[in-house]
């Protein structure tokens, strides 16, 4: 339940870091233990249904939290080992991958978000506690990596962050007071990061905190606004902010929320259309109301009837009304904007992205990263 403290002028500085997830104590809702040990069955799709995920090699064990794709050949993945953070990235459709990683790290940290905008442009965040939070800035494929954002809030845990375009990004942490949750936000392509006033952000919840499952918990559009879910309290929310995460507005949902449970992830497809999707990942095969859509841009969510009672901690958009939600036991698809889903693969993945309709991949533990056929 690590949230974003409040002292703002703690963390404005170029080079201060927000990093990693370390294995989390029972109850403690960002869960370390989301996928592992699920192993690697892949359970790959049923033919009559088109879709399915076609593994390639990473040659690691790596579990593959953080993903971004930039194009249907050029991909980077984020994660963690025993031994550390990890940073891996293809640029010829999975057929070889290499190991960028940040060298000199501690190992503590847990990569579990990046944000790449090309071959060589890329930024990658590390969730944990207090100085485990931590963001690296690379310029050159990953040759090299820069610290440009260490968080110096002992009891703040960055989950997730997202950005507008090259330059405007936000990264959000679980309330470190335990009475708001912390944004920081860069406008110059992830080279410096400040704290936002947290004077335009509502109140949490006792005991909320925001999910590091798969760098899905915050989203945003190409225009000016942003969304972050939560959990682990009485209810579900999904902040709103209309202004590049200056000031937000919190809106309740009727999906499940407890100590391991909560919104994982949102996508959307437009300023109204959304979708949201969470669970409990301690019991990834009867996670009810755990899918939810907005048509007003979040201010109002209702339950997808139709949608697995299985805890996904990813969903993207692929195009028009299809839409993709992965998670520990395996894969969903739907052509109906959400109103119902089939299942195509039953092996365990962390979260999805696609940079086209032709260009979707997903990744998770044991270094799984597969490319969509449909």
């Amino acid at each position: 339940m690590l949230l974003v403290a409040a002292l703002v002028g703690a963390l404005a500085l170029v080079s201060v870091a927000v990093a990693s997830k370390p294995p989390q104590t029972p109850g403690h809702g960002h869960g370390n233990g989301h996928g592992h040990g699920h192993g690697n069955g892949h359970g790959h799709g049923h033919g009559h249904h088109l879709f399915a995920w076609n593994d390639v090699t990473t040659g690691t064990t790596a579990h593959f939290r953080g993903l971004s794709v930039v194009s249907k050949n050029k991909v980077w993945v984020s994660g963690y080992t025993g031994a550390g953070g990890v940073v891996f990235r293809t640029l010829d459709h999975g057929a070889t991958w290499q190991d960028v990683s940040p060298q000199g790290v501690p190992a503590t940290l847990q990569f579990r978000d990046i944000e790449a905008f090309d071959a060589n442009h890329a930024v990658v965040m590390s969730s944990g506690t207090g100085p485990d939070s931590q963001i690296y800035r690379t310029t050159d494929g990953g040759h090299t990596w820069t610290l440009v954002f260490q968080n110096t809030e002992p009891n703040a845990f960055y989950d997730c962050m997202t950005f507008f375009n090259r330059r405007v990004g936000l990264a959000v942490s679980d309330p470190p007071d335990g009475l708001k949750f912390r944004v920081i936000k860069t406008t110059d392509g992830g080279q410096t990061w400040n704290v936002v006033d947290p004077a335009g952000m509502p109140p949490a919840l006792p005991g909320e905190f925001a999910f590091a499952a798969s760098g899905q918990c915050m989203t945003s559009n190409h225009g000016h606004t942003a969304w972050f879910g939560s959990g682990g309290s009485a209810q579900a929310r999904v902040f709103t902010s209309r202004d590049r995460g200056n000031t937000w507005t919190v809106a309740a949902t009727p999906l499940a929320s407890g100590p391991t449970i909560g919104i994982n992830a949102l996508a959307f497809k437009s300023q109204r259309q959304g979708i949201a999707v969470g669970g409990d990942f301690n019991a990834p095969t009867a996670s009810p109301n755990n899918f939810a859509k907005t048509r007003d841009g979040g201010a109002s969510w209702n339950l997808l009837t139709g949608a697995p009672a299985e805890y996904r901690s990813g969903a993207t958009w692929v195009t028009g009304n299809t839409a993709i939600a992965v998670g520990l036991s395996g894969s969903d698809f739907t052509r109906n904007a959400g109103r119902t889903w089939t299942h195509f693969d039953d092996g365990s993945l962390d979260t999805v992205d696609c940079a086209s309709p032709n260009a979707c991949w997903a990744s998770g533990a044991n270094g799984r990263v597969a490319f969509l056929t449909r």
